[in-house]
């Protein structure tokens, strides 16, 4: 696997914990809008020392092939991160599997990005990580990333009650899947 993928529009990186400054800038213009969608945040989440953490940790985990972070800029803007699109708790045989997460900065929403980022995280996953199946957990309300979810393929497969604390309250997700269109079925 590479550290670095491109797509027509798009670079997706995995970084270094160099970059901690480029992150906390990218979490801190999209902090109210993340929020309404993430855990709750420890304290210290929105420093330079947590981010530099973080990315350690991740780097770590994506040299194992466990958890992958992609970091996604526009290739003319290659010093701005615009999204992160991760594909965690990859699981060997005999599942096969992830979970699938993104998200983008608000000033880049409804222009493609998302879509051109977890296209590339699926081929990834399919065809150089050989998963079978890919799944995503999506809060009902969030209907962008429901239609993206399924413009893709996704079935819906059920709704996983009070599945992730959220700001303090244990919310429902839907939950989606995606079998690997590269394997031949019977």
């Amino acid at each position: 696997m590479n550290m670095s993928y491109e797509t027509e529009r798009l670079k997706l990186e995995i970084l270094t914990p160099s970059s901690m400054r480029q992150v906390l800038e990218f979490q801190l213009r999209n902090k109210e809008l993340f929020e309404r969608y993430e855990p709750t945040r420890p304290e210290n989440f929105y420093t330079l020392n947590h981010q530099q953490s973080l990315l350690k940790c991740e780097l770590k985990l994506a040299m194992k092939l466990s958890t992958i972070r992609f970091y996604v800029f526009k290739k003319e803007a290659p010093s701005q991160i615009i999204g992160t699109v991760c594909l965690h708790d990859v699981l060997r045989m005999p599942y096969c599997c992830c979970e699938i997460g993104y998200k983008f900065d608000h000033a880049y929403h409804h222009q493609g990005y998302a879509r051109e980022a977890v296209v590339k995280a699926l081929d990834i996953a399919f065809l150089e990580l050989g998963l079978h199946r890919v799944f995503a957990r999506v809060v009902p309300e969030n209907a962008p990333s429901v239609r993206l979810l399924e413009s893709l393929g996704f079935v819906q497969e059920g709704l996983e009650h009070g599945c992730t604390q959220i700001q303090g309250v244990w919310t429902d997700h839907l939950r989606y899947g995606l079998l690997s269109p590269y394997e031949v079925r019977s």
